[in-house]
């Protein structure tokens, strides 16, 4: 095999997510009517936020060998505690705007501790996240409907809508969040120490230790931030149905591990790109876009997701495979 040739295959082995969702692309361009338009466009990418945003905190978790859980629920509780919060000082004559800060900086600060909270007792006790973040999905989701009383509270003024349907320069602000977060968070893994311990981690926590890495100090952050990311699309939610709703972001955890998993990130740690869980954002949004357009069942959609993670873990499995080689 020629050198030409074995840098092709290398780059074509790389970039296999890419050109399929580029080939996906051009297919629904041709056959899917409407797809290939601004507005749909813009459809797509407010529709991919809300779970992107979490996606590119649940990538640093994964990265680390950790998963969470709890983000759909998550969205639920933060979102309905906002609102009660602001339904009840607003009650008591507390200007709106100081009203909803002050609820976010709670929402925030929760997010925060419990994010922390969960690091810790991952590295004191070695409780798997799994079941740390699977005890806080059960009680976040718990903990919204009590909030509400099973129903959606609805006290925000018309001016929230802004964060979750507003438009800058005719883009959705949501989008506009998506690609921020994005960008941050592909620096962080990029460009800090942050992100290098995070892999260093994942990789062996063992030996990242022995290397000068406090594990219990990124760790905890690690959960944080997923968490802050979490209520971060909890705000765009409940902007959009200006209530806090505790029904919200069921089985979210799975679309969002799902789009890691697609964009390459291995379960099993040490290994992932916040690039790669942006196309895999992208390509289950896409791919749900245009069986949307062409009429396809809904059911078939959840056939359709399954075998794409099937397929995109074989595809990076070979690579892995081939690289031993």
């Amino acid at each position: 095999m020629s050198a030409a040739t074995k840098s092709l295959r290398d780059h074509v082995s790389t970039f296999a997510l890419e050109l399929i969702l580029l080939a996906i692309i051009g297919f629904l361009c041709l056959f899917a009517r409407g797809f290939a338009t601004w507005d749909n466009f813009l459809n797509i990418m407010r529709n991919a936020s809300t779970t992107g945003i979490i996606a590119f905190g649940m990538t640093f978790v994964i990265i680390s060998g950790e998963i969470d859980l709890s983000v759909g629920s998550a969205i639920a509780f933060y979102g309905c505690l906002c609102a009660v919060i602001t339904e009840q000082l607003t009650k008591r004559g507390h200007p709106m705007v100081p009203v909803i800060l002050l609820a976010l900086l709670v929402c925030f600060g929760i997010a925060v501790l419990t994010g922390m909270f969960t690091g810790w007792v991952r590295h004191r006790f070695s409780v798997p996240t799994f079941i740390s973040t699977l005890a806080w999905m059960a009680a976040l989701r718990g903990g919204a409907y009590l909030l509400t009383n099973s129903f959606p509270v609805t006290p925000f003024p018309e001016w929230f809508q802004f964060f979750g349907s507003g438009y800058v320069l005719g883009i959705p602000f949501q989008a506009i969040i998506f690609l921020v977060v994005f960008g941050i968070t592909w620096f962080l893994s990029r460009f800090t120490t942050f992100g290098r311990s995070v892999y260093a981690i994942g990789g062996n926590a063992e030996a990242a230790r022995l290397s000068g890495i406090d594990v219990l100090r990124k760790r905890m952050m690690i959960m944080a931030l997923t968490s802050v990311l979490a209520v971060i699309a909890a705000i765009v939610v409940a902007s959009q149905i200006q209530a806090g709703n505790p029904t919200v972001g069921t089985s979210w955890e799975f679309t969002v591990i799902s789009a890691c998993v697609i964009g390459g990130v291995s379960l099993i740690g040490g290994k992932g790109r916040i690039w790669g869980t942006f196309v895999g954002v992208m390509f289950l949004e896409i791919i749900l876009n245009g069986m949307t357009l062409m009429n396809v069942d809904e059911y078939w959609q959840y056939v359709a997701r399954a075998v794409l993670i099937l397929g995109s873990v074989l595809i990076y499995q070979s690579q892995e495979m081939r690289s031993r080689d």
